[in-house]
């Protein structure tokens, strides 16, 4: 459970993508993967920080050293160093510093000096027949996303409901019109939904009875809370902090 929270400068801020680690006069190195068919990037401005260091991650707690002092944290709770807990699970948290949210991973740390990211960006290039297709999670639980500006909601199929544990049963009752014709759905709220470095919480999806839609869609419920654009074919997300 323990592990350091790590820098932040010049990064997608995601933790799993983008690092740059800063040293105390504010130089680093950039080290940058490609997820998927991502690249996320994001800019920098310089903010001046505690250290911190998580000790172990809960979902919505969080035990964080910070400048070599320990405090245990429940989501929307500030410390005196001005380190405020937004959200956080057994993988990793958002905290807010300096009024930056940085989301973390676990086995990093932020130093005392850093950049955090004024926004983070993904960008997906046009796949199969013309398709923008994403890997993400929801809930925690790791999916692949086709981008589908035409549905309101993030919409799936019964089986990829079963299969990621979604209490959709009990979801209001509904219809919805697929390509064989109109088919029972059930509306639920998705706690988190997660692109590289962008985060989400709280976001309406449809639950389609049977096997269709083949592709998790990303909707409108999700869309409509980023900005978007397309650039030469490549779909361009982005979140400010």
């Amino acid at each position: 459970m323990e592990g350091w929270l790590g820098d932040h400068g010049g990064r997608s801020a995601g933790g799993v993508v983008c690092r740059l680690d800063v040293a105390r006069g504010g130089s680093g190195v950039v080290r940058r993967w490609l997820t998927g068919l991502c690249l996320l990037v994001a800019s920098a401005v310089v903010v001046a920080a505690p250290a911190v260091r998580a000790i172990a991650l809960f979902k919505d707690r969080a035990m964080l050293e910070i400048n070599g002092v320990q405090r245990l944290l429940k989501a929307g709770e500030t410390t005196p160093e001005g380190v405020k807990l937004i959200a956080s699970d057994s993988k990793g948290a958002v905290l807010e510093i300096g009024g930056k949210r940085v989301p973390l991973g676990l086995s990093q740390h932020i130093a005392a000096n850093f950049a955090a990211a004024e926004f983070a960006e993904v960008r997906i290039p046009r796949g199969e027949q013309g398709h923008h297709f994403v890997g993400g999670s929801i809930n925690g639980h790791s999916v692949r996303f086709m981008v589908d500006t035409g549905a309101t909601t993030i919409a799936m199929s019964s089986v990829d409901a079963e299969r990621l544990g979604l209490p959709w049963r009990s979801g209001r009752r509904g219809a919805a019109s697929t390509a064989s014709g109109v088919a029972e759905a059930r509306a639920l709220t998705l706690a988190t939904v997660s692109i590289g470095p962008i985060t989400l919480h709280e976001i309406p999806a449809t639950v389609v009875t049977g096997a269709y839609p083949m592709s998790i869609l990303l909707g409108n419920s999700f869309l409509a809370k980023v900005e978007m654009t397309e650039e030469g074919g490549v779909m361009v997300l982005r979140q400010k902090y």
